[in-house]
């Protein structure tokens, strides 16, 4: 049996003015080592727009092939006294400077949810993203998945909203899900917040999503210099510029 593509979706609480330099240090000084070292790719690194959301924050997405190469990244990283990988002992070092901590998740993919090379092969990237979370009643975050895919994909597609990724959380018992679009511009996301409550399509997915969902969240990200979606491609090591 085939399994699904995983992610890590990290919440990252930023210090001070130290956004921009974190986007720097976590795509060009980090994503290399990932990528060589775990197969680890960056599926995209944002910030938040902080009218909507917790603010200064970011947030990074890492994608797995399944749970066998997230297991073995784990291993790679905890299995020493400091539950950190020895070799990143600077790259932490200097991390430490810009960040005070975050909150992750492990993200499941649904089968229709499209992978990063996926993604930028056929182009897709947005001025802006937006961000949904969904509390759906336990156990029924697969079958609200299907809805998204069934219903909430078309309806935002008629209002320029592109699918980026369709995601239930893991290890919390089948309760939350998390979907991402990308939108072509702030006008595109204007005339979609407009239509929510007017457009046919949009109120009829809303009506049907409230039998499944307790509470939702809707927050607004821009991609960093060098997220995968904004470049077209993993980041380099040639990428690498000073932080200050």
């Amino acid at each position: 049996m085939s399994q699904s593509r995983l992610y890590v979706h990290e919440f990252v609480y930023i210090t001070g003015h130290n956004r921009a330099r974190y986007f720097q240090h976590i795509t060009a000084n980090w994503s290399p080592i990932g990528q060589e070292e775990r197969g680890q790719q960056c599926f995209g690194i944002w910030g938040t727009v902080g009218s909507t959301a917790r603010w200064p924050e970011v947030i990074n997405m890492w994608e797995y092939r399944d749970w066998d190469h997230l297991a073995d990244t784990f291993r790679i990283e905890f299995n020493h006294p400091t539950l950190q990988d020895p070799s990143l002992a600077d790259w932490w070092a200097a991390a430490e400077k810009l960040r005070s901590g975050g909150w992750d998740r492990v993200l499941v993919a649904a089968d229709f949810s499209p992978s990063v090379a996926e993604l930028t092969a056929s182009g897709v990237k947005g001025e802006l993203y937006m961000h949904d979370i969904y509390d759906v009643n336990p156990g029924e975050s697969r079958a609200f998945l299907d809805m998204i895919g069934e219903v909430a994909v078309p309806a935002y597609r008629a209002h320029d909203a592109q699918l980026v990724g369709a995601f239930r959380t893991g290890l919390v018992d089948d309760r939350e899900c998390i979907v991402l679009w990308a939108l072509p511009d702030w006008a595109a996301w204007s005339r979609f917040e407009s239509a929510i409550d007017e457009a046919d399509e949009l109120r009829s997915w809303r009506e049907r999503a409230r039998r499944h969902v307790r509470r939702t969240h809707r927050f607004l990200m821009v991609d960093s210099p060098l997220s995968p979606l904004r470049t077209g491609r993993q980041p380099r090591v040639s990428d690498r510029r000073p932080l200050d």
